[in-house]
């Protein structure tokens, strides 16, 4: 008599790695923004920071103008040229004449700048220090090699200013190698005063650190006080580590071009190893960066005004709608906004889910996926201010409209 075989079909498991990654709180409600549009609703966009403001026709000339009969790989740190107007810029526009194009790395885009920052200096179970809430991709990078993010929390309060040296000392450990930060700030839009970047130095100094400053949003800063880098401390400079990407600057994100910047030789031959390995940057969009650093000065100050307008616009809108509160950034392009609710995660999904006005919603980011600790920003959402101040007016009323009726539906989610 033959046996009887039964096979039964197994799924191999994914990694630990990829079950333990976040979704990402900014794009993870596309699905119902989809499906809103495909419903015929209108959607505000503040959820993500794509700006409307038109990229420079100085890429868009540089692109068309190319004659090349074949698209090669460039060099796996990016085109020499390019690396040395990023120097140019450094040491012109922003007072860094130390920084030379040695000194820098062409990456696809500053998302792989921080991967690639945080493979080179971290070993597995290493520690990083970051300010929450913080840009959500930090926590994403940090996980993917095996890194503990140990997020120090900033407050609503005091405008999310940096906590004191006491702070930081207290999450300090053997294992602690960087501290990261993001100025100005995503998602808060808080710009750090000159004291607060003393007191960054003061730490790296004490216990040796790397301080990795994320660095994408400078051009974007709403004060009469000069914007410092981290790379203005020449006491540090082996410690220091600077993110920067022409995704803002110019309004070209698409483009995914940024930049690893440091002092330190053998950080960049490490993270050169690793743009070795990915071949090498993009590189039409390098083309077109090049000349993206001919735009004037006078670009920045159009754009600046332009923000300050639709930041204004939004933060006086919002801080109308009884219960809302919101700050008044001081750089960047963003706000954490409080609202009379108490899960942030599910109004956001009922506004593109289940409610329109006047055949619009708005798309906004849930407060909790810019925290590392469990339980905190349910009552805040970040707004991107990137829509001309006509549109933010108009997400304005709709979202006061929202919050009513969701105050009406879910009482018991509601403040």
């Amino acid at each position: 008599m033959h046996g009887v075989f039964i096979f039964v079909l197994a799924m191999p498991n994914i990694s630990l790695r990829g079950q333990i990654m976040p979704s990402s709180p900014i794009r993870k409600l596309t699905p119902f923004a989809e499906q809103a549009k495909k419903n015929g609703i209108h959607i505000y966009h503040l959820n993500i920071g794509q700006p409307d403001i038109e990229t420079p026709q100085e890429f868009w000339n540089a692109v068309k103008n190319i004659n090349l009969k074949v698209l090669a790989y460039s060099p796996s740190s990016g085109f020499d040229d390019l690396r040395m107007e990023y120097a140019k810029y450094f040491s012109e526009r922003r007072n860094l004449p130390h920084i030379n194009f040695e000194d820098i790395l062409i990456t696809t885009g500053a998302s792989e700048a921080l991967l690639f920052t945080m493979l080179a200096i971290f070993d597995a179970d290493d520690e990083v220090i970051g300010t929450e809430p913080l840009y959500a991709n930090y926590v994403g990078y940090a996980k993917s090699a095996g890194i503990v993010m140990k997020a120090i929390t900033t407050h609503f309060e005091d405008e999310f200013a940096l906590p004191s040296i006491d702070e930081f000392e207290k999450a300090i450990t053997h294992r602690t190698k960087a501290i990261l930060i993001c100025n100005p700030n995503n998602p808060t839009g808080y710009r750090y005063s000159d004291d607060e970047l003393d007191r960054l130095r003061d730490i790296a100094l004490k216990h040796n650190l790397f301080i990795i400053s994320d660095e994408v949003y400078r051009e974007f800063s709403y004060s009469d006080i000069p914007y410092k880098s981290m790379m203005s401390f020449p006491e540090i400079e082996q410690n220091v580590i600077v993110i920067d990407s022409m995704s803002k600057k110019y309004s070209a994100c698409g483009a995914r071009i940024g930049t690893v910047v440091s002092k330190n030789k053998e950080v960049l031959d490490t993270i050169l190893k690793y743009a070795q390995q990915r071949l090498s940057p993009p590189t039409v969009e390098q083309i077109g960066s090049k000349a993206l650093f001919a735009v004037s000065d006078e670009y920045f100050e159009t754009v600046n005004k332009e923000y300050i307008h639709r930041r204004d616009t939004l933060v006086e809108g919002l801080n109308k709608i009884p219960g809302v509160k919101c700050h008044s950034p001081k750089g960047a392009f963003y706000c954490m906004v409080q609202l009379p609710i108490q899960d942030s995660d599910h109004f956001c999904q009922w506004m593109l889910e289940a409610f329109s006005y006047n055949g619009s919603t708005v798309m906004m980011a849930p407060g909790t996926g810019f925290y590392s600790t469990d339980g905190l920003g349910k009552d805040e959402v970040r707004m991107a201010y990137v829509l001309n101040s006509s549109d933010l007016n108009k997400a304005i009323n709709c979202l006061a409209e929202g919050l009513s009726a969701y105050k009406i539906q879910f009482p018991e989610l509601s403040k």
